[in-house]
């Protein structure tokens, strides 16, 4: 029941159907920083996201993000947060399994991660996604793989995530390719969501990326 309810809890929503928990909502305005989940199609979710540098790493700017990530993240009652939700393209990521920000050892900042190695096993669950509002459908995804990633202190990470672990990573990696959840529903579970989105783009009016 434990690790049903940490599945509930992603920043993406993954659950069993029907759902037992409360779908999350974008928290908006989050105190202690200006950054704010953006929502499609605005054009960040599609933009090209560049690495971090070096110099980035050096200058405190990188640590500055990460730290206001996961206010939002936690705010949104997540466990994974990529830079582009937030209106930043930048090949960056932070995550907590707990998704208790009292648990603060267990945060990992994630600098342009790589997925290496997929598993040939593949399982479907329901995602959804704070960019993308109301609406949720089947994704299929890899049960593990292997990412190789930086810290905040250039020091290179070797990782392993598995089952739900692993479906959030591939979750907020996509963010990092410019691809979203939507982008991997059948037929069905795209029409499914059509009316939504649509609302959502007249919502953003001009200037969005479909």
């Amino acid at each position: 029941q434990q690790q049903q309810q940490q599945q509930q809890r992603c920043t993406f929503s993954i659950h069993a159907t029907p759902p037992t928990m409360e779908e999350e909502v974008n928290p908006g305005k989050v105190e202690g920083t200006d950054l704010m989940i953006v929502e499609y199609p605005h054009p960040s979710l599609r933009a090209m996201n560049e690495e971090v540098t070096e110099e980035e790493l050096n200058d405190g700017s990188m640590k500055k993000l990460s730290k206001e990530m996961f206010k939002v993240m936690y705010a949104a009652e997540g466990v994974g947060l990529a830079a582009p939700q937030v209106g930043v393209n930048k090949r960056l990521m932070v995550y907590n399994p707990s998704g208790d920000e009292k648990k603060w050892l267990a945060e990992t900042v994630l600098v342009n991660p790589k997925i290496v190695q997929y598993s040939e096993g593949v399982d479907t669950s329901t995602e959804g996604c704070l960019s993308f509002p109301g609406m949720n459908g089947e994704v299929t995804r890899s049960k593990w793989i292997k990412v190789e990633a930086m810290n905040l202190k250039g020091k290179k990470i070797k990782k392993k995530f598995t089952d739900w672990e692993a479906r959030i990573f591939q979750h907020e990696y996509d963010h990092l390719d410019g691809t979203v959840y939507i982008d991997r529903l059948n037929e069905e579970g795209r029409n499914e969501v059509q009316p939504v989105l649509d609302e959502l783009v007249e919502k953003f009016g001009e200037g969005g990326e479909l």
